[in-house]
């Protein structure tokens, strides 16, 4: 646990991100060639209705979004992965992390292609995101935030597992104007308490 406490861990699992598998998809690390399909669904208004980032409105944003994350992989900064369906091998979104080492704590982050929402895709892919951070991470916490009406996102956090912490008042400003945010965790001794079934 110290390693990770104190970065050295963290730093090194990120700088190697691991392919990671569910059973209907495979997280693997983002590539350049993925552009267009971030592109795809990252220009979509109704995708971007509720993130903190702005809608794409040319494919160099998108293009400059993954020329990032390839740099911070190379740092060892930046866990995050893209979602590709095992069956069709389709590039539908992703699901990342930012690490607070020193607390043992993570904040889980993702993003659907709307044609594939409503299936249960982003619930399996967060579930197994959880589960690398305390097997493989080590933590204690990972917690993750949405806008408050943003009900779809709050149904990923519950189907994966998280408890409801609570609404924080205005805390984010977010194009053009402040948003409460909902806030969901799961600890450690909650995680290996659960049932296997719920940990795939």
């Amino acid at each position: 646990m110290d390693g990770t406490r104190h970065g050295g861990e963290a730093t090194r699992i990120f700088a190697d991100l691991p392919e990671l598998e569910t059973e209907r998809l495979l997280l693997r690390k983002l590539r350049l060639s993925d552009a267009e399909a971030v592109f795809a669904y990252a220009s979509d208004s109704e995708v971007t209705r509720y993130v903190l980032w702005d809608t794409h409105g040319s494919i160099e944003d998108s293009e400059n979004f993954l020329r990032f994350a390839n740099e911070a992989y190379e740092r060892g900064d930046f866990g995050g992965w893209g979602l590709v369906l095992k069956a069709s091998g389709a590039f539908v979104g992703t699901c990342g992390l930012e690490a607070a080492p020193e607390h043992a704590r993570a904040e889980l982050g993702y993003v659907l292609s709307r044609e594939h929402w409503g299936r249960g895709f982003m619930p399996e892919a967060v579930r197994r995101v959880i589960r690398y951070c305390f097997e493989r991470m080590d933590l204690n916490r990972v917690e993750a935030r949405c806008i408050a009406e943003n009900k779809a996102s709050s149904r990923v956090m519950e189907k994966a597992g998280m408890s409801y912490e609570g609404t924080l008042r205005g805390r984010e400003y977010i194009k053009g104007s402040y948003k409460d945010m909902k806030i969901y965790s799961i600890l450690r001794r909650e995680y290996d308490q659960a049932p296997r079934s719920s940990k795939q």
